[in-house]
């Protein structure tokens, strides 16, 4: 079984885009992590779980950030490979099964051992339908490298959102992570690095989604909330 966790939050107009084209995955287990969501979110995802016995509903009554609702969703999820995908449409269907195949052929071959797969919309052969504004691709790269320096972390894009792992590796640090925004996605990442598992990136198409739940103006709090998680870890 695959489980893949959206995280939900104001994303009323694409949810059900999202569940309806995940749904042609071969025995999928989708959870939407509700996150206090404003503008019936939580409505279209409570009538998708009714409707659909493999789409399951986990909500909470404020928000938890996006971190804290993936960490919902991977602690009640049941599949051997479990990941994440933002709920906004700006990855398609297609590029998550690209991911989920570049898991399972490497599961497939024994000298592969890889364990976690994750999107890159900066790799040579990604493609961009719609760039994101200027002043957002800057901070964005520049987020990036700071991230690469401090956390000696090799990936171009650590932000990206689809990713998918070996439930194992899941299991083996998600109580450790303590980050539940954005940041989440470094965190996981530097985790998983650090007990030896290997990642692969792999490029994607992605489009630039104007009403994005991120807002740039959450980056600092972003990166003072991984320098502490940093400095932590050097005590």
């Amino acid at each position: 079984m695959i489980s893949i966790v959206i995280p939900a939050y104001n994303v009323a107009e694409h949810l059900k885009n999202v569940i309806t084209a995940l749904l042609d995955i071969k025995n999928v287990e989708i959870i939407i992590a509700e996150d206090g969501s404003l503008d019936g979110t939580k409505e279209i995802a409570e009538e998708l779980a009714k409707k659909y016995e493999n789409v399951i509903l986990t909500g909470s009554s404020k928000r938890s950030g996006k971190g804290g609702a993936i960490k919902r969703g991977f602690e009640i999820s049941k599949g051997d490979v479990v990941g994440f995908m933002d709920a906004d449409e700006s990855i398609g269907i297609k590029d998550l099964k690209n991911l989920l195949d570049a898991l399972a052929d490497a599961d497939a071959d024994v000298n592969a051992n890889v364990d976690a797969v994750i999107a890159s919309r900066w790799l040579k052969a990604s493609k961009i339908t719609k760039k994101q504004p200027l002043r957002r691709r800057v901070a964005s790269r520049v987020f990036n490298i700071l991230i690469r320096l401090i956390f000696n972390l090799p990936f171009k894009d650590t932000q990206c959102g689809a990713k998918v792992f070996k439930k194992e590796v899941i299991k083996d640090i998600l109580s450790e992570i303590k980050a539940n925004g954005f940041e989440f996605d470094v965190e996981l990442l530097w985790k998983l690095k650090n007990r030896g598992y290997k990642i692969k990136e792999v490029p994607i198409t992605w489009k630039h989604e104007e009403r994005s739940s991120f807002k740039l103006s959450y980056a600092p709090q972003m990166l003072l909330s991984l320098l502490k998680i940093r400095v932590a870890s050097w005590k």
